[in-house]
């Protein structure tokens, strides 16, 4: 699953662009008061101005003998979530280890290297050697409908989980990742889960937008 471009919502470009172009080093590819974008590996992540937002999930993939370098890059320029002796998540049966830090809209931000992409990198961590977005959240009261609306658009996998509380949708590439707001929170910062609006595109094209998947012409 190919994910090219994802817009998200944020009041503050400003704040949003100071961190992810000053703070994080990504590319900038756009600069308008309304909207900024950034490169990251094969996918594009844009901010797109609204006065009222809530606070998301997003992932990036990176190589994945990356992580330890890019736990040592990332907790030079910002606070990464976790402690001295957890700061690297190991998920074992997704083959993958993921480290985790907030934006300046509190998005929760995360670095994940899997195993099953088999691509490794032989120079010092930069963001230039992001793979591409990984993960889009959608935080919802009933996981059901949302991935119905999803694979009628175009069918998609069952990655892991299910229908109950927790499902992700897709392949190693990209994922949704779905959660039930109502009984579960955000791992790893147990943050309560809210439904925020996007676009994404790519593989799939819809926004989401006040709890609805609305496919794009």
């Amino acid at each position: 699953m190919k994910i090219q471009e994802v817009i998200l919502f944020t009041s503050n470009i400003q704040k949003q662009k100071q961190f992810y172009k000053h703070v994080l080093e990504f590319e900038q590819l756009l600069d308008t008061p309304e909207k900024i974008s950034f490169k990251v590996g094969e996918s594009v992540l844009t901010f797109q101005y609204k006065d009222t937002i809530k606070p998301s999930h997003l992932a990036f993939n990176i190589p994945y003998n990356a992580i330890y370098d890019a736990l040592k890059w990332l907790r030079a320029r910002t606070e990464v979530i976790g402690n001295a002796e957890n700061y690297v998540s190991d998920f074992s049966n997704w083959k993958a280890k993921a480290i985790y830090f907030y934006d300046a809209d509190h998005n929760i931000i995360e670095f994940i290297a899997r195993e099953r992409i088999d691509i490794e990198s032989d120079v010092a961590f930069t963001p230039r050697i992001i793979l591409s977005i990984s993960e889009v959240a959608i935080a919802t009261t009933a996981i059901e409908p949302v991935y119905k609306a999803i694979n009628n658009i175009k069918s998609i996998p069952i990655f892991d989980g299910s229908f109950e509380r927790f499902c992700a949708l897709g392949n190693d590439e990209g994922l949704f990742i779905l959660i039930n707001k109502t009984i579960k929170k955000w791992y790893p910062t147990n943050d309560e889960a809210f439904t925020s609006d996007f676009i994404i595109k790519g593989d799939y094209n819809f926004s989401f937008e006040n709890g609805k998947i609305k496919e794009l012409s």
